[in-house]
């Protein structure tokens, strides 16, 4: 009997048997990592596939939208845009949302016209100050937010009205004719290989945001204390310090898209953040992030903001009234969070489940 079994063991583990069950392993992982990258794929999908229906609507019934002259509109608006969404997509990584984005972005546009006063010598520094007064707002919200754990919805909306108001009272400063530097709004008018200046720094912003989360340990951390924030903890990841973190620097890029805007605007007025209140949202949620917090994408989140400003051209261009593009524009934004990344995952899942179930 003894014997018996030693031969049945000897048999059962021949560098044959061996082999065939590391190869139905790696097959297992390998399966399982396909798996997992069809399915972190599949949340930024949606965004893509609507952008080129959208291009190909547009051939079709508006053709001058993609013209030259008509993208030399869409294409600053969207790096606007971009950049002042992918602010909000660290935020909403975090499980947290920011509604002071109007405020931030109408003080820190003031604060360049204001500080500058049409001076070239003084850009840098009307520059600096406008960046830190932004991000002086983003660390309001992110102490109060993160460390006191009030809800954000609240905090974000009190502290944008605090800021909407201090650059009313700025602005009451400011000489009328006031305006920013020649230097500065005429380089934003130039082109390197005949792309826009501010098309190049939205796109750089991106590159840098997608360089952070993929290359570097912070960028890590931040995505763990996004997925999980309470296993971040228990890993040892100080949560509460990303969660300021989050707001700091989406309070800078705030501040940036409107330094931007001021150079392309010229003469910045209160109302030049008004149309940033709910846009940035919509294009973080359309390019596949989820309000709960996780992952998101940065090239998903400036796709969506150019499919959103393309779509507002094309309305335009197809002569619409005003009231029927609002409404739209916000079926549009309906749409795009009803096919948005979380219900993409779950059918994906429920696919994969019931598949491997009958396997």
């Amino acid at each position: 009997m003894l014997a018996t079994y030693r031969l049945r063991f000897t048999i059962s583990f021949t560098p044959i048997s061996i082999l065939k069950s590391l190869t139905l392993m790696t097959s297992k992982l390998s399966s399982s990592s396909i798996l997992t990258s069809i399915v972190i794929a599949s949340r930024f999908l949606s965004v893509w596939i609507a952008l080129v229906l959208l291009v190909l609507v547009a051939y079709v019934f508006a053709p001058a939208t993609l013209s030259r002259a008509s993208f030399s509109a869409v294409l600053p608006l969207t790096s606007f845009l971009a950049i002042t969404a992918l602010g909000e997509m660290l935020i909403i990584m975090t499980g947290g949302i920011d509604l002071s984005i109007p405020g931030t972005i109408t003080l820190a546009a003031l604060v360049v016209v204001g500080v500058a006063g049409k001076s070239d010598e003084k850009l840098i520094p009307a520059i600096v100050a406008a960046l830190v007064v932004a991000s002086l707002a983003g660390l309001l919200n992110g102490g109060i937010i993160g460390i006191l754990k009030l809800n954000a919805l609240i905090v974000t909306l009190a502290v944008g009205g605090i800021v909407y108001g201090i650059a009313i009272a700025y602005s009451s400063t400011i000489a009328r004719e006031s305006a920013v530097p020649l230097l500065f709004s005429s380089w934003l008018k130039n082109q390197f290989l005949d792309i826009s200046v501010i098309l190049w720094i939205s796109l750089l912003v991106t590159l840098l945001i997608v360089l952070f989360f993929r290359y570097t340990t912070l960028g890590r951390k931040f995505q763990s204390v996004g997925a999980n924030s309470l296993a971040a903890w228990i890993l040892g990841i100080r949560v509460n310090a990303y969660v300021v973190l989050a707001y700091v620097i989406a309070g800078f890029l705030y501040g940036l898209s409107g330094i931007l805007l001021a150079g392309f605007l010229q003469s910045p007025s209160l109302v030049i953040g008004a149309p940033y209140l709910l846009g940035p949202i919509a294009a973080v949620v359309i390019g596949g992030a989820s309000l709960t917090g996780g992952l998101a994408s940065a090239t998903s989140t400036w796709a969506a903001a150019f499919f959103l400003i393309l779509l507002s051209q094309m309305l335009r261009v197809l002569g619409l009234p005003t009231a029927l593009q609002f409404v739209v524009f916000g079926l549009a934004i309906i749409g795009g969070m009803v096919i948005s990344g979380d219900r993409i995952i779950t059918v994906i899942e429920n696919l994969f489940g019931r598949r491997t179930e009958a396997e």
